[in-house]
């Protein structure tokens, strides 16, 4: 009975049905440690902050010009990511495409955005611990965009060559959850360095 039981085919396993699996925990805990990176710093902006002496915050009213349009185009861009993953859930390679070539398109505009100003602060880097705060925590918003952009071609390329089904999407799931942590990240950011201000603090 044994041989018969180890002589008989079966078919293998080619991974998790739907959005669970090892790589949504692998993403999870990745999401979870990049947010209490993102936590410590943007704690040392309130520490340095509060007990800063007057001056310490170089723009008392920073420019909302780009930075506030700029912001809802990357919140949009999730809901456009959104699209495309549904997309792929109901086998619809043009919602798909769409959806996950959108967001990639979107998020480009956004980096190009941020560099630009970058490119017309009065300030760098190592002008004050205020503008080091600035620029690292930016910049580290940065390097993960460009990480999810990353992700999004290489999504929407796999999708072009139907590596996806409605059964088989966890990557797709995954990706997507990545780029909705991005755009989480720079509301508070955003809050932080540009909101914040007006509310008087630090000044």
């Amino acid at each position: 009975m044994a041989e018969f039981v180890l002589a008989e085919p079966r078919d293998l396993p080619v991974g998790p049905i739907g959005r669970r699996g090892m790589g949504q925990w692998g993403v999870g805990a990745l999401i979870a440690s990049e947010a209490a990176l993102f936590g410590y710093l943007l704690f040392s902006y309130y520490y340095v902050g509060a007990s800063a002496l007057p001056g310490w915050l170089l723009e008392p009213h920073p420019p909302m010009w780009p930075a506030l349009p700029n912001t809802l185009l990357l919140l949009a861009s999730s809901f456009v990511a959104w699209f495309g993953e549904k997309g792929v859930e109901k086998g619809n390679r043009r919602q798909a495409l769409i959806g996950l070539g959108g967001t990639f398109v979107m998020g480009a505009v956004f980096a190009a955005v941020q560099v630009y100003e970058w490119s017309v602060k009065a300030y760098g880097i190592g002008t004050s611990s205020y503008a080091s705060l600035y620029f690292t925590t930016t910049g580290l918003h940065m390097a993960h965009v460009l990480a999810g952009l990353i992700i999004l071609a290489a999504m929407f390329g796999w999708v072009v060559w139907d590596f996806f089904s409605p059964r088989r999407h966890i990557v797709v799931s995954a990706g997507i959850l990545y780029w909705h942590f991005v755009d989480a990240v720079w509301l508070f950011v955003f809050t932080t360095y540009y909101l914040t201000p007006y509310l008087g603090f630090a000044r």
